[in-house]
C-alpha cells in the first residue's frame, strides 16, 4: 500500500513530523516497508531560456542560453525540443544530475560540435507523464532559482506500507488516517460525503442472478461528461504511488479505490445494451478485458453482462468494449460488493492482480458501497461535468454488525499488562468500534469496515497496538521444577540428531517443496485423491509428497545442469500418505548423485573413488537410524525395496518381521526417466517416527561411563562364503564371538571371482578388539581369532580366505 505524506494529511490533522508518522505507523501494526522522499528531484531548478538560436550543424537542435538563477554566468545547452525558445521558463538539470526518465547522468558533451552544459527537461524525462513532444513550459511568474520539485508540489514523500492479510481496512489512505488518528497522532477529518439529488432514476436496471457471489449492486448514470485529462493534482498523486493516468473517468476510480478502498468501475453508456446482469459466466464465454487480453471463463467466475454479452470480470477487471475514453459523454459508475473467495479463485485462476482484486478478496466496507458511488460522482461532476440520475441499489440487505462478548480482563491474561478498562473501551471507541454495556464483560459492536474482527482476542490485539506493544516488558522462561526436565519432544530430538549425523558423513541440507507433480507422486506411491491439492499454487505443485526422495533428486538433477554433478543431499521433514493428521510421517532421506561417496573406513582399495550404489545409500540410512536411537545391532536388512528402486540393487531395513525402519538403495531406470533426471544416483529413506522408544531402565544411580584404559586394536579377516550369504549375517557372527572385547565390526571389501570357486564370494571385515581388563598378548589374539573364525564358519558356513 502507497500513499503520498500530503494525501495523508487529507484526512488527518496532524503536525507530527515525516519520521514521526513512520515511526508510529510501524509501532501501531502498519509497518513501513519504505519511504521515498522524492530525492532524485530535488536536483532539478527552474530556469529561464535567455536566447534560442540555431544549431550550426544541426537543423531539429538549437543552442540556448539558459539563467539557472544561481547569480552566476548563463549556461549553454544544446536542446532538441520544437518547443524551445527564448523567455521560456523550465526545469533546468545541471552535469551530474541524474535523470530518472532516461536514466542518465548528465554529463558536459558535445552535440554535433557544440558544448552542452545540462538540459532543459521534459515531463517524461522527470518521469510526471508520458510527454515528450517539448520541454516542460511553465507560467511567466514561476521563480527562477528554486526547487521545481518544490513549485510543483513534487517534494511529497511517498510513503509504502507492507499490509498483512488481515487489514483490509488499511488498504485505503482514510483507513490508515483513522489509526493514526486513533493512536494520539492527530485528528480524522474528510470523512463525510455529501449525497447528490438525481435527475430522475437510473434508466439501466441491473438483475443479479448469482446473489451468493454478489450481495449489492449499486449504478448511477451520469450525462453529458465531458472526459478529458485528470486535474494536474490527481495525476500526481496516482504517479506517486506507482499508477498511469488514463483520462479523468478512470483517475477517478483508481482514485476512490486508494482514497476509500472502495474499488470502482465505470462503463460507456453509450456502448452497454440494454440492463445489466450480474451471473455466472458460461462455459466456451470469452472476454476482451482492459490489458488487452482475452480470458476464457468459466461457470465458477461471476460476471457483468449486458444483452451482447459479458462486460466485466466481477471484482477484477472491465472489459475493453465498454471501457471509457475521449468520446464518452454517458458514464455508468458501478460500485458493487464480491463474494471474497470466489474473486480470488478467479484471479488466480486467470491470471490477474489487480488493485481491485487486492481488495475484494480481502473484504471491503459494505456500508461504503453507496457513498463510494456519492464520492465517485462528486468527482466527475467536478472535473468532468455532467448531469447524475438517482442510484440504482439492488440486492442490498444492510450490514448486520458482530458483535463481540469482550471481557476486559483478556488484556492482562494475553498481554501481561495491566491496561485500565477506560482505556481499552476508549481505544476501541477511537477506532469506530461501539462497547454496549458496563462491568467487566462488555458486548462490543464491530465496524463494517473490520470483517478481520471475530473474537475478543482480536479486540487485546486492537487494544495492545494502540496502547503500545513496546510496553510489554520483556520476561525470561520460567524455570523447570527440576533441572533435568526434558524440553524437546523424542521427535525433535531425533531430528535434530539425524541431521548432525548425515551433515558429518558429508551430506548438504535441503528444503524442498512439499508440493510435486502429480506425475512424482505417482513413481512415489503417491497420485490418490487424498494428496490432491484443491487450490495449488501451480500446476507442477499439484500433490502432496509421498516420499522425500522427488525432490532431492530434482536438486541434484539441478546442480548437475550447472556443472555440479557430485552432490550428497539430505533432508529430515514430513511426508504425506493422506489428508489426516495421523497420516504424516517424519522422515529422514538423502540422495547422493555421481561420486559423492563416503567411505567409513578411510580405505578405497579400488583407488579413484567409483560411482555412488547401493552400500553407500546403505550406510547413510543406517547412520540416521544409529542417531535417532534405533538398535543397530539387531536390524534386520533384506533384499529389494519399493518399485522406485532397482530391485537387484536395493534393501529394506527392518526391526524384527513387521517393523520397517527404511529403505535404501541404487533407483530404477524407469523412475529416473520419469524424473528426467540422469547419472549415477543412489539414496535412502528413514522414518523417525517408527523407531521404538528406548525402554526405560530403573536405576538408583546413575550409570557410569567407563574408559578403557588400553589401546584399541584391530584386525582384518576375509571369508570365502556362498554368494547368498549377506554381510549382515557375517558381521553379526563375527561380533557374537566375543561381546566384551569386540567393539565394532565393519565390511571394507566384497570380492567376486573365478578364482573363489563357483557361486563364492568373499567378504572382508574390520574388527575393533578393545580390551578393557589387561593389555592382550600374542596369544590372547590368536585365542580371539580363532573363535572369531569358528563362530563365522557356524553361522555362515564361511571359511578363512588363504
Amino acid at each position: 500500500m502507497k500513499l503520498t505524506l500530503s494525501w495523508l494529511k487529507d484526512h488527518l490533522e496532524t503536525d507530527a513530523t515525516l519520521d514521526e508518522i513512520v515511526e508510529r505507523l510501524t509501532s501501531i501494526g502498519l509497518e513501513v516497508e519504505h519511504v521515498d522522499d522524492k530525492s532524485s528531484l530535488k536536483p532539478f531548478v527552474i530556469a529561464k531560456v535567455l536566447t534560442a538560436v540555431q544549431h550550426p550543424d544541426a537543423d531539429r537542435l538549437r543552442v540556448l542560453t539558459v539563467d539557472t538563477g544561481d547569480g552566476k554566468p548563463p549556461v549553454q545547452v544544446v536542446c532538441g525540443a520544437p518547443n524551445a525558445r527564448a523567455g521560456l521558463i523550465g526545469a533546468f538539470a545541471a552535469p551530474g544530475t541524474y535523470v530518472p526518465g532516461i536514466d542518465v547522468t548528465l554529463a558536459v558533451g558535445k552535440i554535433r560540435g557544440v558544448e552542452s552544459h545540462g538540459m532543459m527537461c521534459s515531463e517524461r524525462e522527470l518521469e510526471l507523464s508520458d510527454e515528450h513532444n517539448g520541454i516542460i513550459d511553465l507560467p511567466e511568474d514561476a521563480p527562477v532559482g528554486i526547487s521545481f520539485a518544490s513549485y510543483a508540489h513534487l517534494d511529497d514523500p511517498v510513503i509504502e506500507i507492507n499490509l498483512t492479510p488481515n487489514r483490509p481496512d488499511a488498504t485505503s489512505v482514510y483507513g490508515i488516517a483513522r489509526d493514526l488518528a486513533a493512536s494520539g497522532l492527530g485528528r480524522l477529518v474528510g470523512g463525510a460525503i455529501m449525497p447528490h439529488v438525481g435527475n430522475g432514476m437510473c434508466p439501466v436496471k441491473v438483475t443479479i442472478e448469482a446473489p451468493e457471489l454478489c450481495p449489492g449492486f449499486a449504478l448511477r448514470l451520469v450525462r453529458g461528461v465531458k472526459n478529458g485529462p485528470s486535474p494536474k493534482w490527481l495525476q500526481q498523486r496516482l504517479i506517486a504511488i506507482g499508477l498511469r493516468p488514463i483520462s479523468a473517468l478512470v483517475d477517478i476510480t483508481n482514485y476512490v479505490t486508494f482514497d476509500r478502498g472502495r474499488p470502482l468501475h465505470v462503463f460507456d453508456a453509450g456502448k452497454v445494451a440494454g440492463n445489466l446482469t450480474v451471473r455466472r459466466a458460461r462455459d466456451g464465454e470469452k472476454v476482451q478485458a482492459l490489458d488487452g487480453r482475452e480470458y476464457a471463463l468459466t461457470p465458477e467466475m461471476c460476471v457483468i453482462s449486458d444483452e451482447d454479452g459479458v462486460e466485466s470480470i466481477a471484482g477484477i477487471m472491465g472489459g475493453e468494449h465498454s471501457g471509457c475514453d475521449e468520446n464518452t459523454s454517458d458514464v455508468l459508475i458501478e460500485s458493487a460488493l464480491w463474494d471474497p473467495i470466489t474473486t480470488a479463485r478467479t484471479g488466480r485462476t486467470l491470471g490477474i492482480i489487480t488493485d481491485a482484486r487486492y481488495r475484494f478478496e480481502r473484504g471491503v466496507d459494505p456500508e461504503f458501497m453507496v457513498p463510494g458511488v456519492e464520492l465517485a460522482t462528486k468527482l466527475v461532476l467536478d472535473f468532468c461535468g455532467g448531469t447524475p440520475t438517482e442510484t440504482e441499489v439492488v440486492g442490498y440487505a444492510g450490514h448486520q454488525p458482530k458483535i463481540v462478548s469482550f471481557p476486559l480482563s483478556e488484556v492482562k491474561r494475553l498481554t501481561g499488562i495491566e491496561v485500565p478498562s477506560r482505556t481499552s473501551l476508549d481505544i476501541l471507541s477511537r477506532l469506530g468500534f461501539e462497547p454496549r454495556g458496563s462491568g467487566e464483560i462488555v458486548d462490543v459492536k464491530v465496524p463494517s469496515w473490520r470483517p478481520d474482527v471475530d473474537g475478543k482476542a482480536d479486540l487485546v490485539e486492537e487494544v495492545m497496538r494502540i496502547h503500545g506493544v513496546d510496553n510489554i516488558a520483556p520476561q525470561p522462561l520460567g524455570a523447570h521444577n527440576a533441572v533435568n526436565a526434558r524440553i524437546l519432544t523424542t521427535l525433535q530430538v531425533r531430528t535434530r540428531t539425524a541431521k548432525r549425523a548425515l551433515a558429518v558423513r558429508g551430506m548438504m541440507e535441503a528444503v524442498t517443496w512439499s508440493f510435486i507433480p502429480a506425475k512424482h507422486a505417482e513413481l512415489f506411491g503417491g497420485g490418490q485423491m487424498a494428496l490432491k491439492l484443491a487450490n495449488p499454487i501451480a500446476a507442477d505443485m499439484s500433490d502432496m509428497r509421498p516420499s522425500l526422495l522427488p525432490g532431492l533428486i530434482a536438486a541434484a538433477q539441478r546442480n548437475a545442469d550447472r556443472g555440479i554433478g557430485d552432490v550428497a543431499l539430505f533432508e529430515v521433514s514430513g511426508t504425506y500418505e493422506g489428508d489426516g493428521a495421523d497420516q504424516q510421517r517424519r522422515v529422514a532421506a538423502g540422495v547422493r548423485r555421481g561420486t559423492a561417496k563416503l567411505d567409513g573406513s578411510g580405505r578405497n582399495w579400488a583407488g579413484n573413488s567409483g560411482p555412488v550404489g547401493v552400500f553407500d545409500a546403505k550406510a547413510d540410512a543406517i547412520a540416521a537410524l544409529e542417531a535417532c536411537g534405533a538398535p543397530v545391532d539387531r536390524l534386520q536388512v533384506e533384499a529389494g525395496g519399493p518399485a522406485w528402486y532397482h530391485p537387484g540393487r536395493s534393501g529394506t531395513i527392518k526391526l524384527g518381521p513387521k517393523t520397517v525402519l527404511g529403505t535404501f538403495g541404487e533407483f530404477h531406470p524407469k523412475t529416473l526417466e520419469g524424473l528426467d533426471v540422469s547419472g549415477p544416483l543412489c539414496g535412502f529413506e528413514v522414518f523417525v517416527d517408527a523407531v521404538p522408544e528406548p525402554k526405560a531402565k530403573p536405576t538408583k544411580t546413575k550409570p557410569k561411563l567407563e574408559l578403557s584404559a588400553f589401546q584399541a586394536v584391530k584386525r582384518d579377516f576375509a571369508f570365502v562364503v556362498d554368494r547368498a550369504v549377506e554381510a549382515g549375517t557375517l558381521v553379526r557372527a563375527a561380533l557374537a564371538a566375543d561381546k566384551k572385547l569386540i567393539s565394532g565390526v565393519s565390511v571394507f571389501d566384497i570380492f567376486e571371482g573365478t578364482s573363489l570357486g563357483a557361486a563364492k564370494k568373499s567378504i572382508a571385515i574390520e574388527v575393533s578388539i578393545q580390551p578393557v581388563e589387561k593389555t592382550l598378548t600374542d596369544e590372547d589374539f590368536e585365542a580371539l581369532a580363532r573363535r572369531i573364525v569358528e563362530n563365522v564358519g557356524k553361522q555362515t558356513g564361511g571359511v578363512l580366505r588363504t
